[in-house]
């Protein structure tokens, strides 16, 4: 048996890791979409490391585009077999895939306007996603599912975004040991709003797992209101600004909202607009209101009092094209939340672009940005942005809150780990390498001592 990275390997996206038992039954752990600049990476989306007709089902931990934006690419070029997920990320990647289709339109039909003797096709389209969704097979947590003889797996709450899931696969070929093979997803944190916590998943024997934030511990939840309270006052208050956030549309979008909701009914939030000016997380709120069976116990009992914990005085969704423009030109106090989360498309960027030199306005960035963004390029302290072929000054305030995070510190990623003890390796992805090299260490200090990490496209026999 046999795992080969190919994708997230010392990055943290385009997931991908295929499984090959000896039986030459092919298993895809996601298949995500590489989001970046990497000169090196150029050609990653396009390409595969293997023959999309040979795949027998993928397993798809959740919906985030770097986990399963290249779903319909393989579809459109011969994968022909089922996508097993949670019922909640069958919903969500049917709004996602589908705004992942028409962006890549727009932006072929915007660049081939432009340079008509060199033209451009997008990777996959609205058609290519009507016939993924037809592949998918909607699964329950905590339950045995049969992919063919002596093959099974089992999801757990990952506790990351709605619907997602850590994979245990468990593997019986004839006149072989059994074998255990874990595939963490992107592990959620512990006494986050909305979702429930991260569940450990059975002892393994072999485990794919993530490391983005393995070099550092986030800060903590009491703190991260006041402070985030602080931002709001300071900007729309004292400065007369704009408060920008850069927010994916799943999960921390609605984090986002439920948190300004809690605010709004304690009577903390200051009387200043809000707009959610993201179709997308429009939408992906609906799909959250449709999947109570994800909510944290916190979150139903604040149903009692709170029946739309997304919806309160002053919260404006912004549907339209035209009205987000003229929350470009305005000069009116109000916070701002739209996608993407790293500022390399969607409405944040015409927002940053628009209103990253005035001084009396604040970015504040919520999340991991690949360096090669513009929230990476923030994130890193630079002094100017180029956006849209222009070289902007950073004058507005520059704020990070990582608490924010779906994603584990390195703490609560070893506490997940913690059951862990008859691990023969541990594969450490998802994650950049002086990230990951810092979380090896540190694990080791955990005891847990057989730790590897895969390069690019790297196979490891298994078993």
């Amino acid at each position: 048996m046999n795992i080969k990275f190919c994708g997230a390997a010392r990055e943290v996206t385009g997931s991908c890791h295929l499984i090959t038992l000896k039986s030459g039954y092919k298993i895809l752990l996601d298949c995500g979409l590489y989001q970046g600049r990497k000169k090196e990476m150029e050609s990653f989306n396009e390409n595969w490391a293997f023959d999309p007709k040979e795949i027998d089902c993928v397993v798809l931990s959740h919906a985030h585009i770097d986990h399963a934006g290249r779903l319909p690419k393989l579809v459109k070029d011969g994968f022909a077999g089922r996508i097993i997920c949670t019922h909640a990320t069958r919903s969500l990647c049917g709004l996602m895939l589908l705004d992942s289709a028409r962006i890549q339109e727009r932006e072929a039909h915007y660049h081939n306007k432009k340079n008509p003797d060199n033209r451009k096709e997008p990777l996959y389209k609205t058609h290519d996603v009507q016939q993924t969704m037809t592949q998918f097979v909607g699964a329950g947590y905590n339950q045995w599912m049969r992919l063919k003889k002596g093959v099974r797996i089992k999801f757990r709450d990952a506790g990351h975004i709605l619907g997602s899931a850590n994979v245990t696969l468990s593997v019986r070929e004839k006149g072989l040991p059994k074998i255990r093979i874990g595939f963490t997803g992107d592990i959620g944190r512990p006494n986050r709003p909305i979702l429930r916590d991260p569940i450990q998943m059975p002892q393994v024997d072999y485990m794919i797992c993530e490391s983005t934030y393995g070099d550092k511990e986030h800060e903590g939840a009491p703190n991260e209101s006041k402070r985030f309270l602080e931002i709001i006052k300071r900007t729309c208050i004292e400065n007369k600004g704009k408060l920008l956030i850069p927010a994916f549309s799943v999960g921390r979008t609605q984090e986002i909202v439920y948190m300004l909701d809690q605010m709004e009914s304690a009577g903390y939030l200051p009387r200043i607009p809000v707009y959610v000016d993201s179709p997308l997380a429009i939408n992906t709120t609906k799909v959250f209101g449709a999947h109570p069976e994800c909510y944290d116990e916190d979150l139903s009992e604040y149903l009692l009092i709170d029946d739309n914990p997304f919806g309160f005085n002053n919260l404006n969704y912004v549907h339209k094209r035209e009205k987000s423009k003229e929350l470009n030109a305005s000069k009116e106090p109000c916070i701002i939340i739209a996608s993407s989360g790293m500022i390399n498309a969607g409405r944040i960027k015409h927002h940053v672009y628009h209103g990253i030199e005035d001084a009396n306005n604040t970015v504040l960035i919520v999340g991991y940005c690949s360096p090669r963004t513009p929230g990476g390029a923030l994130r890193r302290g630079d002094k100017k942005l180029r956006m849209f072929g222009e070289e902007l000054d950073v004058n507005a305030s520059v704020e990070l809150m990582d608490s924010f995070s779906a994603h584990a510190d390195r703490k609560e990623m070893a506490d997940f780990l913690a059951n862990q003890r008859s691990l023969k390796s541990l594969f450490l992805v998802h994650g950049d390498l002086d990230r990951q090299t810092a979380f090896k260490s540190y694990l080791g200090t955990k005891g847990l001592d057989k730790v590897e990490i895969p390069q690019l496209y790297q196979e490891f026999k298994i078993g």
